[in-house]
């Protein structure tokens, strides 16, 4: 049996499929054990892949262009969330987005991830960064949910199923997916470039059971939830609508692929309010390989 080591960020829905793949024999059935590493930082799951503690990641995708940007070997080389579950979830004093000035916005950091969106969506609102407003660096959308509840920050973005949670639980929606982005890859399985050229068959191994978990998440309803409960604790109600929304919705590929026109959004956001703004020119293509996913599919 050979190990890999995964990194991902929290217990987050997100990472249902590779859950799925573990808990179901996907992996061992390759001659893997894979070492999924839960880590609340989204830096910290990047630096990891980087480093080379962890050979893969689900991270996220702003992460792999800043380090493409800076010389780095991170790609691409397939999906998580390939299209937004967040909505933009306040205090229910807070009743619209213009109610934010002044306020605290819990983002998961202040360099990549949920603070682009929340600049992008805010300055479409006459809000701007800054002045306007002030960005708390929480982490993932279990952590915001907690500062939320405790008054430590107004508003932030909340990932499925803790919108909905926080929905029933009386919270006010300023903003869905579709005032975000309609395409934006917010995470991906991302992996270093020379690392995998040098590990064909262990990469290839893995791919097959990655893109046999996919099609048992979108296939199997009742296994998906049984597993989201156990692993990320949820309610069966919740991990059940949370299955329905994702399903509905396409946010984690049937076939495992990412979403090239999701990342090209995610550049033009970011590069338009970041210190890169030439990335707002690049080519999603070219922080990708889509060809590992092609052999392994090739070699089912």
């Amino acid at each position: 049996m050979d190990t890999l080591v995964l990194s991902v960020v929290s217990r987050n829905y997100f990472n249902i499929p590779v859950w799925i793949g573990r808990s179901l024999g996907y992996f061992e059935r390759e001659g893997l054990d894979v070492d999924i590493e839960h880590i609340e930082s989204i830096e910290a799951v990047n630096d990891r892949l980087r480093s080379g503690a962890a050979q893969l990641n689900y991270g996220v995708t702003e992460h792999v262009i800043l380090d493409a940007e800076a010389g780095g070997q991170q790609t691409i080389i397939g999906g998580n969330v390939n299209k937004l579950p967040f909505s933009l979830i306040a205090h229910p004093s807070v009743t619209s987005i213009a109610e934010l000035r002044g306020k605290r916005i819990g983002v998961s950091s202040l360099r990549a991830g949920s603070s682009s969106l929340v600049m992008n969506l805010l300055a479409q609102h006459g809000l701007h960064y800054p002045d306007d407003y002030t960005l708390i660096p929480c982490g993932p959308i279990l952590a915001r949910w907690e500062k939320l509840q405790a008054g430590e920050i107004d508003a932030g973005l909340q990932g499925a199923p803790m919108d909905q949670i926080a929905r029933d639980a009386g919270y006010a929606t300023l903003a869905g997916p579709a005032d975000l982005a309609r395409d934006f890859q917010f995470t991906s399985l991302n992996v270093n470039a020379d690392w995998a050229a040098g590990h064909r068959d262990l990469l290839l191994r893995f791919l097959r059971a990655f893109i046999r978990s996919h099609e048992r998440f979108h296939a199997d309803r009742a296994a998906a939830n049984r597993i989201a409960e156990q692993e990320a604790g949820l309610s069966e109600r919740y991990a059940d609508r949370t299955w329905h929304d994702f399903v509905r919705d396409g946010i984690l590929p049937i076939d495992g692929e990412a979403n090239e026109a999701g990342i090209q959004a995610m550049i033009d956001t970011s590069g338009l309010i970041r210190d890169l703004p030439t990335r707002r020119l690049t080519s999603a293509a070219a922080y990708m390989d889509r060809s590992w996913l092609a052999d392994a599919r090739n070699s089912l």
